[in-house]
């Protein structure tokens, strides 16, 4: 597993910050800097399958379990304590995984356009829509996905740079699996673990930071099932960032990362 750094390996915050589908740890380019800046040592690394990291080319060798397994692997190696999790998309899938099977290596959370379905609610319709279409369009055109999922405009370039860990369909094995991983039944592989972690959640009482886009047609409303069953977002300043869609790093990679940066030191 590849990761990009940020910061001195001995500052006395770090964070980590957790992509989903279909980008990489390119998506945090904008904050890994003002992290730095302000003192702290910040990662963010490329899911298997994802940026630089390996990509198994079957699609049977990704399911959600082992994505938890290769990141936990990942965050031990680096041994990684006293965490600020950044989680967006599938990086709150896994990252609330990690934190609450592990929630002594973690100081906060921040829970930016993400969610922890465990199928027992209908997900919602743009949800399905997207599952539709990546199973059914011939290429997966990453960089056109994260463009078409922003509000602001993506340059060519910028599209360009999504698109470059993947030079054809057969590297895109993980990109093609993500969608039909999320569970959408109760009785998908992932439930059970996953109700295990909300267990966790509905008594952690560390802070928990909510910063959603304002454009999400995906994930508009779990920040506010977050604040309502973790007790750890009680009177933090959870925020709505303007002009962001689902990938708000691109769309607003500078305010996110401020609005972090505050969190973390109003809660040190």
């Amino acid at each position: 597993m590849h990761h990009a750094e940020s910061g001195s390996r001995d500052a006395a915050e770090t964070v980590l910050c957790l992509h989903g589908e279909p980008t990489w740890s390119y998506l945090y380019r904008k904050m890994l800097p003002r992290f730095a800046d302000a003192g702290y040592r910040a990662l963010a690394p490329d899911l298997v399958g994802f940026g630089r990291s390996d990509k198994p080319a079957e699609r049977a060798d990704y399911t959600y379990q082992r994505h938890v397994d290769w990141l936990t692997a990942w965050l031990h190696a680096h041994d990684l304590r006293g965490v600020t999790l950044v989680a967006q998309d599938w990086g709150g899938l896994l990252g609330l995984r990690l934190a609450t099977a592990e929630p002594e290596r973690f100081r906060r959370l921040v829970l930016a356009n993400t969610f922890l379905p465990t199928g027992d609610e209908r997900l919602p319709d743009a949800f399905f829509a997207w599952q539709k279409h990546s199973q059914g369009t011939p290429e997966l055109k990453c960089g056109r996905i994260v463009a078409r999922a922003c509000v602001t405009d993506v340059p060519d370039a910028v599209a360009a740079a999504y698109d470059a860990p993947f030079p054809d369909e057969s590297y895109k094995a993980g990109t093609r699996q993500f969608p039909l991983l999320v569970p959408s039944t109760p009785e998908d592989p992932a439930s059970a673990a996953n109700r295990r972690a909300w267990t966790v959640l509905g008594k952690w009482t560390k802070p928990v930071l909510t910063a959603f886009g304002d454009s999400d047609p995906i994930m508009r409303g779990a920040d506010r099932l977050f604040q309502k069953r973790i007790p750890g977002c009680a009177g933090q300043p959870h925020t709505t960032i303007e002009r962001a869609g689902h990938f708000l790093q691109e769309d607003q990679g500078e305010s996110l990362a401020d609005v972090v940066i505050d969190f973390i030191e109003s809660t040190t």
